[in-house]
C-alpha cells in the first residue's frame, strides 16, 4: 500500500501548493500568507486536540519545554518564509531559495553533530548550491530591471531583494538547525509524529495575535471576493474561503500522510516526495503565473533537482528496481 499512498500525498502536496498560489496571486489581496498559515495551524491544532490528546486528558511523552523550544523554531520558519515573499522575492525563486534545505541540513549535521559523507553527496550538494546561486544571481538583475524605475527607487527595490534573500537565509538555517534538534528528540525519547504534530501546530497558536490585524484584514478582503456555488452541495460562498477551505484540508492530509510516510517508509521515499512536489510547483508557478524564467534559470533549476536526487541516491535505488523490471517478461 505504499505506492497508493505515495502517490496520493505527491498529489495532494501539488494541489495544496497551487491554491496557496491562487490565493497569493491575485493582486487585491497581497500578503495573505499569514492567514492561510494560521488557518493550517488552527484546524491541525483542533482535529490533535480531540484526537491525540484527547482533549487535554493525555500527557505529552516528550516534556514540554522541548516542544515549546521546537515550536518557536517551527512558527519564526513560517512567518519568516510567508514574509519574505513581501520583500521582493518571486514565488519561483522562493521555492528554488527553499529546495536547499539539504545544503543546510548537511552544514549544521557536519558542525553540531560531527558527521561525515560520501563524496556523491558531496558532489550533490555542490550542484544544488551552485543552482540557487545561478538563480539568485538571475532574479536580482531581473529586480532591477523591473519598470521603469530612476537609480534611487532601483536601488530601494534592490535593497528589499536583498533583505528577502537574508530573510529566506535565516529560515533555511533554522528549519535545518530544527530539523537536527527533532532527530536528537526521537533518538532520545522514541518517535512520536501524531504527537508532535499537534504541539507543533497547537502551541504557536497565541503567537498569532502579533498578527491579528493582517488576518482579520485578509478575512474582510476574503468576504468581498466573488460569489462562488460549490459543485455537488450547492452551497455558495466567497470565493477566496472556497480556496482557503480546499488548501485547509489539503494540506491537512499532507501533512498526515507526510507522517506516516516517516514511519512506514524510508527517509528516500520522503525526501522524494518533498523534492517532486517542489519541483512540480515550480513548473505549475512558471506557466500559470507567467512569472519570467529564463534558459538560466532552467540551467538553475536543473542543478537543484539533480542535485537533490543525487543526494537522496535516487539512481541507486533504481538500480534494482528496473533490473527486477527487465527480467519479468524472460520469466513470464
Amino acid at each position: 500500500w505504499h505506492l497508493p499512498l505515495f502517490i496520493a500525498v505527491f498529489v495532494l502536496h501539488c494541489i495544496a501548493v497551487m491554491l496557496v498560489f491562487l490565493l497569493r496571486a491575485c493582486r487585491e489581496f497581497p500578503g495573505c500568507g499569514n492567514i492561510v498559515t494560521f488557518s493550517q495551524f488552527l484546524f491541525i491544532a483542533v482535529e490533535g486536540f480531540i484526537f491525540e490528546a484527547n482533549f487535554g486528558r493525555k500527557r505529552p511523552a516528550i516534556p514540554m519545554r522541548y516542544y515549546f523550544i521546537m515550536v518557536a523554531m517551527f512558527f519564526t520558519v513560517s512567518v519568516v518564509n510567508n514574509y519574505a515573499l513581501n520583500l521582493n522575492i518571486a514565488m519561483p525563486l522562493h521555492m528554488i531559495f527553499r529546495s536547499g534545505s539539504l545544503i543546510a541540513s548537511m552544514a549544521l549535521g557536519i558542525i553540531i553533530l560531527k558527521k561525515r559523507y560520501s563524496v556523491s553527496k558531496y558532489t550533490s550538494i555542490a550542484l544544488v548550491s551552485l543552482g540557487i546561486f545561478t538563480c539568485t544571481f538571475m532574479s536580482a538583475k531581473q529586480v532591477v530591471r523591473f519598470g521603469n524605475l530612476n537609480e534611487e527607487d532601483g536601488l530601494q527595490v534592490f535593497l528589499w531583494w536583498l533583505l528577502g534573500i537574508a530573510a529566506l537565509t535565516f529560515a533555511l538555517l533554522m528549519s535545518a538547525r530544527m530539523g537536527i534538534f527533532q532527530e536528537t528528540l526521537y533518538k532520545q525519547f522514541g518517535k512520536h509524529s501524531k504527537e508532535a504534530l499537534f504541539y507543533n501546530h497547537a502551541l504557536p497558536l497565541p503567537g498569532f495575535l502579533l498578527l491579528a490585524p493582517n488576518i482579520y484584514h485578509h478575512a474582510v478582503l476574503f468576504s468581498q471576493s466573488e460569489p462562488f456555488q460549490v459543485p455537488v452541495i450547492g452551497l455558495t460562498l466567497p470565493i477566496m474561503w472556497f480556496y482557503l477551505l480546499m488548501n485547509v484540508i489539503t494540506q491537512y492530509v499532507c501533512i498526515r500522510g507526510v507522517f506516516i510516510l516517516t514511519t512506514e517508509c524510508t527517509s528516500l521515499t520522503v525526501t522524494l516526495v518533498v523534492t517532486l512536489r517542489k519541483f512540480v510547483s515550480l513548473i505549475f508557478s512558471i506557466l500559470y503565473f507567467r512569472n519570467p524564467f529564463t534558459a538560466w534559470h532552467w540551467l538553475g533549476t536543473a542543478f537543484v533537482f539533480v542535485g537533490t536526487l543525487m543526494y537522496t541516491e535516487v539512481w541507486n535505488s533504481l538500480g534494482p528496481f528496473l533490473a527486477r523490471w527487465r527480467k519479468r517478461p524472460k520469466e513470464e
